[in-house]
């Protein structure tokens, strides 16, 4: 009964069951006194509809933030960094926080200013998961600021990153820009020539219809000189290097339709083409405007920096207490990290008990411990209490920062890369030159008077713009659907590297395992309710990785009494817990037997009063229907597993992927790189799916490297595209619709040849007026925008099937 009424208790706060303890006021239940005291605080201050909004919106509070952990944004250095504009009496910042989930937690950080009187205006990016603070200088500080956010559950993420000078621009302003000049233009172009288009050679006031000539010449100055630079820039670009690329024949026929505009307008020998051209231009930058937004929200090029702290404890030699930046540690420094945080630099343990996690860093599932005067190296993080470190190697020799210097973090991915489009469009390019030289040769037997017109209108009418927008819509809606799915790609050129993929090659912790659960199963005699209790109970005490874990596995009822707790290193741990003896740890430790079952994973064995009951079996716990995803995309791919872990887990992986798959385990970050590298040497395309940092070298120097994250806005290290690990069942359909890539351009690519030849047909017989263009120009832009759109939905069926 009293189980059962545990169960139902949640937390009114964070939505978490309350199990060990349930803290009231009035009506409410809390699991704990952070969750209990966020409350308080919002209450005193009339925030409570932000219960109203959401049910259980709240963060869970167990984990108390230190006292001091600010202190580093007094550091008038750091605040010089971080802060993005002060004066004598306001200053303006932006915190990253990653536990912003919904309406609620938008609600209640733009009240911030009744909680800090000093905050005057609170703005939320719910996107990005950023909020901009701007508060009185003199009345508040920066500290105080991001200990207001963490008061009430919203603890800022503040890395060496954010000082950083290489932040990715996330909003291309310039191009808005272009893009509404453009607009703008097209628009009142298109409306100053519909006189024009309807006169049907008879004007009445010819006068007013030049006038309108000549304001259309103006509005095409900005669009011709500012919104189409990119296409002459990366046209010059592209000829420089004796490359022809898609921006080159559009660019060209830009040039020529703005040319014979303004030669017809100021000789007034007709209206010219500048709807056509401005209308070309608009629609092409919105085309790369849809392609580009993913870029805004998801950061693809994080490096290590991104993971470590901005602060950091240091001892001074009176072992006094400061906060410093991680950037001014050096070789000697005495530092102070508390539990659950990161190890900045390559040190020495000098005091405390250290029990590192390094599996961001190398794989290594289990967390390792350390005894003092051990190397503890950068990036792990240290789990079991505050511990004293000596500073060996300052940030910039650290094991992390020479992984990073590896070369292939400086070379950009699309070095060997040619999206296919390009390639297509020098074929079109030399069709197109040959049409208007043929057609010139024709004319200047039959008709010299008509060269000039005949060819400019070949190369106004046939402007490659349809195969650059079946590309750029494409791209963009398939973009856009995949950020549906929570896969989250860098750029276009990933969905086209995505179809030629023959080999994938899966990381296993946090890949195909999830970090957050473990699986645990009992092999031994039933045991009672009060044995389950005295096992739960010394699993409690200890704070090994492995001790949590039985102890989350196994219910709670009620406490008991603990005595005599002893823990033995590297063997177990015994205490006397209501008048019984128990004992939990290796095999030695409790029973004579060397092992008790040949089950991959952990073993954990329990004895009481000497007695032995059973071992746990702890194993990594695999992803949900990771035996059909293997299996389905077994048939059409090589698969591979590199692993930084140990291979304790490898017989049962080979029931899974079969035993014909190349299973590498104990692979240091280095190791990953070099093998794909000999693979793609062997020709061999390959998809990499990884998550922590020892996979970054190989995310990089793979065609396509993909990021698992259970959270996309947390650290995922540089990469080509980001996968929700919710998402992980549908894989193999997630890379089967990028494969529908290039059907949808040739597709779209064909419709628009109909529309080319019949503007052909009236160009190479120099008859192209300019209402001719006008309407083939709108209406074969519409109807590839529908047709790329469509077809896209249409195969995303499957994806929706599947979800």
């Amino acid at each position: 009964m009293i189980q059962d009424i545990k169960t139902a208790t949640h937390c009114y706060h964070c939505g978490e069951n309350c199990e060990d303890s349930i803290i009231t006021i009035k009506d409410k239940q809390f699991c704990c006194r952070g969750c209990k005291t966020v409350y308080e605080i919002i209450n005193k201050n009339n925030l409570c509809s932000y219960y109203d909004l959401e049910s259980n919106p709240g963060i869970n509070q167990k984990q108390i933030i230190r006292e001091g952990k600010f202190d580093f944004l007094d550091d008038e250095k750091i605040i010089d960094k971080l802060v993005h504009f002060k004066d004598d009496t306001q200053q303006h910042v932006i915190f990253y926080l990653p536990q912003m989930h919904c309406s609620s937690c938008i609600w209640i950080l733009e009240h911030l200013d009744k909680i800090n009187s000093g905050i005057i205006k609170s703005q939320v990016n719910f996107i990005k998961k950023e909020v901009t603070l701007i508060f009185h200088y003199p009345q508040t500080s920066l500290k105080k600021a991001a200990e207001s956010l963490a008061l009430i559950g919203y603890e800022p993420h503040i890395s060496l990153n954010d000082t950083g000078g290489n932040k990715i621009k996330k909003t291309d302003t310039k191009r808005i820009i272009k893009l509404g000049i453009a607009g703008f233009c097209f628009g009142n172009i298109m409306m100053l020539s519909f006189p024009d288009y309807f006169s049907f050679g008879k004007t009445e006031d010819p006068e007013l219809k030049q006038w309108f000539s000549y304001l259309n010449l103006v509005l095409s100055l900005p669009v011709f000189f500012y919104s189409a630079s990119e296409f002459f820039i990366s046209g010059y670009k592209g000829l420089r290097q004796k490359f022809l690329n898609i921006d080159t024949p559009i660019a060209l026929a830009v040039l020529i339709t703005f040319t014979r505009s303004v030669y017809e307008i100021l000789s007034q020998t007709g209206a010219g083409y500048l709807d056509s051209m401005s209308g070309i231009v608009f629609f092409m930058l919105i085309g790369r405007y849809f392609q580009n937004r993913t870029y805004q929200s998801i950061s693809f090029d994080r490096d290590f920096k991104s993971y470590f702290p901005l602060g950091v404890v240091k001892i001074n030699e009176n072992n006094r207490e400061t906060q410093i930046s991680v950037a001014d540690l050096k070789q000697g420094d005495r530092i102070k990290i508390y539990n659950d945080e990161i190890i900045p630099a390559d040190s020495i343990l000098f005091l405390g008990k250290a029990m590192i996690d390094y599996s961001f860093v190398t794989g290594e599932s289990l967390p390792v411990e350390k005894t003092i005067g051990e190397i503890v190296y950068a990036g792990g993080k240290q789990t079991s209490g505050a511990i004293e470190l000596e500073v060996v190697k300052k940030i910039s020799q650290s094991y992390l920062t020479q992984l990073w210097n590896n070369d292939i973090f400086k070379e950009s991915k699309e070095r060997s890369n040619t999206p296919f489009i390009h390639q297509v469009s020098r074929y079109f390019s030399y069709v197109l030159f040959s049409i208007a030289g043929i057609t010139g040769i024709f004319w200047s037997i039959n008709n010299p008077s008509k060269i000039g017109n005949a060819v400019t209108s070949i190369l106004i009418v046939a402007c490659p713009c349809a195969l650059l927008l079946s590309s750029t819509f494409t791209n963009g809606n398939m973009i856009r659907i995949l950020n549906k799915y929570k896969l989250y790609v860098k750029n276009a050129s990933v969905i086209e590297n995505m179809a030629d993929i023959d080999t994938i090659i899966f990381d296993k912790t946090g890949t195909i395992t999830e970090q957050t659960k473990s699986g645990i199963c009992f092999k031994g005699q039933d045991l009672s309710d009060e044995q389950t209790q005295l096992i739960r109970s010394l699993a409690n005490q200890s704070n090994h990785p492995l001790s949590k874990s039985i102890a989350s596995f196994l219910p709670f009822s009620k406490s008991l009494n603990v005595k005599f707790y002893n823990e033995f290193k590297g063997y177990g741990t015994s205490a006397v817990i209501n008048t019984h003896f128990v004992k939990m740890g290796s095999a030695g430790f409790v029973t004579d037997k060397n092992n008790f079952s040949a089950n991959p994973g952990s073993k954990i064995y329990a004895s009481i009063d000497n007695e032995f009951i059973g071992c746990f079996i702890i194993k990594n716990s695999y992803r949900k229907d990771l035996q059909k995803i293997v299996s389905a995309l077994g048939s059409q791919y090589k698969l591979k597993i590199l692993s930084g872990d140990n291979p304790s887990e490898e017989p049962y992986l080979k029931t899974v992927f079969g035993n014909a798959t190349e299973m590498l385990f104990d692979q240091k970050p280095e190791n990953k790189l070099n093998f794909i590298r000999s693979l793609q040497n062997n020709g061999s395309k390959v998809l990499m799916i990884g998550d922590g940092l020892n996979d970054a070298g190989a995310l990089k120097q793979s065609n396509v490297g993909i990021a698992i994250s259970d959270n996309t806005n947390n650290f995922s290290p540089a990469c080509d595209a980001i996968l929700s690990g919710t998402n992980f069942t549908i894989l193999r359909e997630l890379i089967q619709y990028c494969c529908k890539q290039k059907q949808i351009i040739y597709s779209s690519f064909a419709l628009s040849i109909l529309y080319n030849v019949a503007g052909l047909y009236f160009a190479v017989q120099g008859n192209l007026k300019p209402v001719i263009a006008a309407i083939l120009m709108p209406v074969s832009s519409l109807s590839i925008v529908l047709l790329t759109t469509g077809l896209s939905s249409l195969y995303e069926l499957k994806l929706k099937h599947k979800n």
